[in-house]
């Protein structure tokens, strides 16, 4: 049977086994390490198509958006293919509809998000004279645009360390007992509350592909593991 305790002071962890000694998480002993882990795999994809240079506000913006429920595999080429086409507000203003749905089709939700980009692209243009702003609020106002991507945009393309939280960020923190919430949003609120300010914009980069190859969904690979001597395994009952 798994219980919850808390000890004073600490976050309230899942024993799995009588008298099991709980660990807390080290956050930045566990971020050093999962850094090392992740080495050999490729960048979450807006980090990804920023070392490749499309790293402006609006770029960063558009590729969040074309990420949304689409996996990375698909993103980046997505993302490059209508970048070679429309890097700015005014160019991708400039293509129809029908062409900008035929450069982004294979990602999820194409269509809707064909009238997203152009809706961001006329608002970036009419009221803010071409300029996306680096700013939370400005960039919450755009059609499409939540937490998540307003702040890898501040993150990536305007230097503004922000914690962005996906079901990969939201899945590991919870398993770890590092938070116990319900939802992206909320785990967000807690992470902000716990997560010194100086590895905000480290959380996203480095949980992302370690929930890829490590912290899976399902039946997550806790052998090779690099913090599962910090892991409270919340919710794990099979793992490789």
């Amino acid at each position: 049977m798994v219980k919850r305790i808390q000890y004073k002071g600490l976050l309230s962890c899942s024993l799995h086994d009588a008298g099991e000694v709980m660990t807390e998480i080290d956050l930045t002993r566990a971020l050093e390490r999962i850094r090392e882990a992740i080495r050999p795999y490729p960048p979450a994809a807006l980090f990804a198509l920023a070392e490749e240079g499309y790293r402006s506000p609006f770029e960063v913006l558009v590729a969040c958006v074309l990420s949304i429920r689409t996996r990375d595999e698909t993103t980046v080429p997505v993302a490059r293919r209508l970048f070679a086409e429309a890097r700015t507000p005014e160019a991708l203003l400039q293509l129809a509809p029908s062409r900008l749905l035929e450069l982004i089709r294979p990602v999820t939700f194409a269509e809707q998000k064909v009238e997203t980009l152009h809706a961001i692209a006329h608002d970036v243009l009419t009221r803010y004279h071409g300029h996306v702003p680096c700013t939370d609020e400005a960039l919450r106002g755009f059609r499409g645009v939540g937490p998540k991507c307003a702040n890898l945009t501040l993150t990536i393309a305007c230097g503004i360390p922000r914690i962005a939280v996906d079901v990969h960020v939201h899945r590991i923190v919870n398993r770890w007992g590092y938070v116990q919430t319900r939802t992206p949003e909320e785990t967000l609120q807690a992470l902000e509350v716990r997560v010194p300010r100086a590895l905000w914009g480290e959380i996203n980069p480095l949980l992302v592909p370690f929930g890829k190859h490590y912290c899976t969904p399902t039946r997550p690979w806790c052998s090779r593991c690099p913090v599962v001597d910090m892991c409270a395994r919340v919710g794990v009952s099979v793992s490789r």
